[in-house]
C-alpha cells in the first residue's frame, strides 16, 4: 500500500519516489555516443574563433557568400499553399500527387513502368528515411540477404543498414590513385550474383544541372531489364533540407506485386512515424505539377549546379597556378557537391590545425563551401600540406 503524507501542501506518494530512484539506475551503463563524422566537423568549425575559418564539410548548398539559399520557386509555392490547405494527416504512403511527380523524375515523364502501375512507392522522410524504410523491408522479406555498400560511401548508409540488422559487405568503387572509379575491381566484387540494385539518388539535377542527365544510370538499369529500388530526396535539389521530403520506390513484376509491396512499406512506416509530414510534400507537388514553377525550378537548380562546377574549375586552376607537382584533374572530372580530394587524414589534420579549414578526415571536400572569397586561401593551404 502506498504511504501518503502531507508536505508543503502537496501529497507525496512514496512508491512513486522510490520508483523514480530505482529507474534512474537503468541508464548508468549508457556512454556518450561517438560524434557523427560529418556533423562533428560542423561543431568544431562553429567553435573555432578564427576569422579565416572555412567549412568544406557541410553537406548543404551555400551561395557564393556562404549563405543558405531558399529557391524562388519554393517561396512561390509556399505563397500559394499558405492559408489554402488544411493540415490533416496524410495517408501512411504520403502525398499521392507528390509521389506521382517524383516517379516521373526518376523513371521518365512517359515511363511505361509508371503507366503499367508496376512501381510501389511511398513518401519517405527524405533520402535517409527512404533508405531506412527499404532496409527494414529487406530485412523482413529477404532475411537471409545482405547489403553491398561501396567504399567509400555516405557514412550514414552503414548506420542505416546496421540498425535494420541487415548484414553488410562492401565493394570497391573509388580508385585512390586515379581518384576516379575503380571499374575493374568493382565488377570483380559484384559479378553476376542475382543482385537487386538499390539507388540512393540524393542529387538529381544538382550534379550536372539537368535532372534527366543525372538519371541516366537509373535509365540504363531499367533498359537492361533490372528490377530496382530508388531513394529520392528533395533536400539538395530543392533546398528542402529541413522539410524531410523524399520518396522510396520499388519496381515490381506487375501491378499486383506493386500493390502488395506498397502495402507492406506502409505497414513498416506505421509504427515508425505513422505518416509523413505534409508541408514539404505540398511544396514539391505544387512546383512539379505547375509548368511555370517547374521551369523556374529547373533554371534555379542549374544555377546551383553551375556554381559548384565553377568552384571546381577555380580550385583546380588555383592549385595549378601555384605550381603543384600533383595532378588535380580529378577535381573537375568528378561531379556533384563533393570532391574526393585525395588528401590523407594527416593532411586534413594539418589543414584544420594550421589553416582552420574543416572537412571530414577522408579528404572529402564539399564544393558548396568553396566560394570566390575563399577558393584561393583553400588552394594555398592544400598546396602547403601536399608539398
Amino acid at each position: 500500500m502506498a504511504i501518503r503524507r502531507a508536505m508543503s501542501g502537496r501529497i507525496m506518494d512514496r512508491t512513486a519516489v522510490v520508483g523514480a530512484r530505482y529507474m534512474s539506475s537503468w541508464w548508468r551503463s549508457v556512454q556518450p555516443a561517438p560524434k557523427d563524422p560529418i556533423l562533428g566537423v560542423t561543431e568544431a568549425f562553429l567553435a573555432d574563433q578564427s576569422a579565416d575559418k572555412v567549412n568544406v564539410g557541410v553537406g548543404a548548398y551555400r551561395d557564393d557568400n556562404g549563405k543558405p539559399v531558399v529557391l524562388e520557386c519554393v517561396r512561390e509555392a509556399e505563397r500559394r499553399i499558405a492559408g489554402n490547405l488544411n493540415m490533416e494527416y496524410l495517408p501512411m504512403g504520403g502525398s499521392v500527387k507528390m509521389v506521382e511527380e517524383t516517379l516521373k523524375l526518376a523513371y521518365g515523364e512517359n515511363s511505361e513502368l509508371i503507366k503499367e502501375k508496376r512501381i510501389a512507392a511511398v513518401q519517405a522522410l527524405s533520402g535517409t528515411g527512404a533508405c531506412r524504410l527499404f532496409a527494414d523491408f529487406q530485412k523482413r522479406f529477404c532475411p537471409d540477404s545482405q547489403i553491398y555498400i561501396p567504399v567509400p560511401t555516405w557514412a550514414n548508409h552503414h548506420n542505416i543498414w546496421r540498425d535494420a540488422q541487415v548484414p553488410q559487405k562492401t565493394y570497391h568503387y573509388y580508385h585512390p590513385e586515379s581518384k576516379g572509379l575503380d571499374f575493374a575491381a568493382m565488377i570483380d566484387d559484384i559479378k553476376a550474383k542475382g543482385h537487386f540494385a538499390f539507388f540512393d539518388m540524393a542529387y538529381q539535377g544538382f550534379a550536372s544541372g539537368d535532372p534527366e542527365k543525372d538519371a541516366k544510370a537509373i535509365r540504363i538499369f531499367l533498359e537492361d531489364g533490372h528490377h530496382i529500388g530508388i531513394a529520392q530526396s528533395y533536400a539538395k535539389n530543392m533546398g528542402l533540407y529541413g522539410q524531410r521530403v523524399g520518396c522510396l520506390s520499388v519496381l515490381c513484376e506487375d501491378e499486383k506485386q506493386a500493390v502488395a509491396v506498397k502495402s507492406q512499406l506502409q505497414q513498416l512506416a506505421r509504427p515508425m512515424y505513422s505518416n509523413p509530414p505534409v508541408h514539404g510534400a505540398l511544396i514539391v507537388s505544387t512546383i512539379l505539377s505547375d509548368p511555370d514553377l517547374k521551369k523556374q525550378w529547373l533554371k534555379e537548380v542549374k544555377v546551383m549546379a553551375d556554381r559548384i562546377i565553377g568552384m571546381r574549375t577555380a580550385l583546380r586552376g588555383n592549385l595549378e597556378k601555384l605550381g603543384s607537382p600533383l595532378s588535380w584533374q580529378h577535381i573537375t572530372n568528378q561531379i556533384g557537391m563533393f570532391c574526393y580530394s585525395g588528401l590523407t587524414p594527416e593532411q586534413v589534420d594539418r589543414l584544420t590545425n594550421e589553416f582552420h579549414i574543416y572537412m571530414t578526415r577522408n579528404g572529402r571536400i564539399s564544393m558548396a563551401g568553396v566560394t570566390t572569397g575563399n577558393v584561393e586561401y583553400l588552394a594555398n593551404a592544400i598546396h602547403e600540406v601536399t608539398k
